[in-house]
């Protein structure tokens, strides 16, 4: 008699040229930032990566225990670029601060965003993600998120595109980065995909 084999499989990820909406959480909802060390490391590895893979940062929010990015991703893909940054990032997390085991939960979630209505109210979750904890700071306030460098208020932690963006909410700078607030303002719609944890 044949021993019952259970397996699990994943679905197949959609990691093909477009926008797509990448999130990961720490395991156990845990931390995975203790200082701001951390989340400038972080950033530089995006940084490293989007170059070896193609990638464009379209927009970004590191929160305590998950970050957000929103990439156009080229013909190389996501997946080997996000094993490297997860696996390089929790490796010197680790090595830091004494600890073993996985930081990170399961593997990373990504939408592939087929519309210009996806990708905008995406990047406008993404950016009012820390609005979500209870903060009522205004949303440039936020150290760690795209938004003020998109609005020209800061500079940019990643190689953010932040014309990109604006391009698509004015024919001039400042038009559209009035337009962008405005938008960034308002909550995102019931109707929208809110991220499901990975």
């Amino acid at each position: 008699m044949l021993a019952y084999r259970r397996c699990v499989s994943y679905k197949p990820r959609d990691e093909s040229p477009g926008y797509h909406h990448v999130v990961t959480r720490g395991n156990n909802k845990r931390a995975i930032y203790d200082d701001d060390d951390d989340r400038m490391f972080f950033c530089i590895m995006v940084n490293r990566l989007a170059r070896k893979y193609g990638w464009v940062v379209i927009a970004y929010c590191l929160m305590g225990n998950h970050y957000h990015l929103v990439l156009l991703v080229g013909e190389k893909g996501l997946a080997d670029g996000m094993c490297e940054l997860n696996t390089g990032y929790a490796t010197r997390f680790n090595a830091k601060y004494g600890r073993i085991n996985h930081l990170f939960g399961r593997r990373y979630w990504n939408r592939r965003l087929r519309s210009e209505g996806a990708l905008f109210n995406a990047v406008r979750y993404v950016v009012r993600n820390p609005v979500g904890e209870g903060r009522e700071r205004p949303l440039e306030a936020y150290r760690w998120s795209s938004y003020a460098a998109t609005i020209g208020l800061a500079f940019a932690d990643m190689n953010l595109d932040r014309d990109d963006v604006l391009a698509y909410f004015g024919r001039t700078p400042a038009e559209a980065i009035e337009t962008f607030r405005d938008f960034c303002a308002r909550p995102v719609p019931r109707g929208h995909d809110r991220w499901q944890p990975p």
